[in-house]
C-alpha cells in the first residue's frame, strides 16, 4: 500500500498494489460520523422536514467534496 498523501488527518489516498486507482481510507469514527449524518438525513425525510434534511444534506455534501478534493490532490 502507498500512501498517496502526506497531510495527516483523519483519512488518507492510498493505492494498494495491483489498483490502478488510489482509494480514501477512512477512520472508523469518522465513517460512523458519515453514517449518523445520512441517519439524521433519512429520519428528517421521515418527519417531512425537507428544511432540515436539506441542511443536513447540505453539511454531508460539502465534508465529502472536501474529502474528494483530498483525493484529487496531486501526489507530492
Amino acid at each position: 500500500m502507498t500512501r498517496c498523501n502526506a497531510d495527516p488527518g483523519n483519512d488518507a489516498v492510498v493505492r494498494l498494489p495491483q489498483r490502478n486507482f488510489p482509494g480514501v481510507l477512512i477512520q472508523g469514527d469518522s465513517l460512523s460520523i458519515i453514517r449518523s449524518d445520512i441517519a439524521e438525513i433519512v429520519e428528517a425525510c421521515d418527519q417531512g422536514d425537507v428544511g432540515e434534511a436539506r441542511e443536513a444534506a447540505a453539511i454531508l455534501l460539502s465534508n465529502l467534496d472536501e474529502l474528494l478534493a483530498r483525493y484529487t490532490e496531486p501526489s507530492p
